[in-house]
């Protein structure tokens, strides 16, 4: 069994109480949006770190990190990137790979809007942890945390703080 620890949108900000909600996990997962190399150089220092880069991010994230990142984690297949919509309303860019190989899991970030749908017609679950950060027009700050066991998503655990 891998713990994930699943955020995006940080546009710079690192909540403090992430570490606490963190603490067990294998791994962070950041799903864009992180506003400056500084965000994924403090989380790797605490776990093991995947991301990719969002529509804010400098040459640097872009340097580090792909735009879309596919891979394996357990069983499991992955596709994490940043503007991919939602299941009934997936982004252009993402729509037809999707249908055409569709993964197990589809991360996306962008929307500030926390989000767990099952997709029925492409046999996929999709993430979207909303945002953590205190730039955007959410009121509630979230992340998810969660199992991956074989090809099983399990123990979906939400963090909710206020917007300062």
């Amino acid at each position: 069994m891998t713990r994930i620890g699943l955020i995006s949108d940080t546009h710079g900000y690192i909540e403090p109480k992430l570490f606490e909600f963190f603490e067990n996990v294998d791994e962070i997962w950041h799903a864009g949006d992180m506003g400056g190399i500084e965000i994924s150089e403090r989380f790797q220092k605490f776990k093991p770190f995947r991301g990719v880069y969002g529509n804010i991010d400098d040459q640097i994230v872009r340097s580090e990190f792909p735009k879309n990142n596919r891979f394996k984690c357990e069983e499991a297949e992955i596709w994490i990137t940043h503007i991919g919509g939602y299941p009934g309303k997936y982004d252009k860019q993402v729509k037809l790979k999707l249908e055409q190989n569709p993964p197990d899991l589809f991360i996306a970030g962008h929307s500030h809007i926390l989000k767990i749908i099952y997709d029925k017609k492409l046999n996929l679950l999709h993430l979207n942890p909303g945002a953590i950060g205190n730039s955007g027009f959410h009121h509630v700050k979230t992340a998810i945390r969660f199992n991956i066991d074989g090809n099983q998503f399990k123990d979906m655990e939400i963090l909710e703080l206020p917007r300062r």
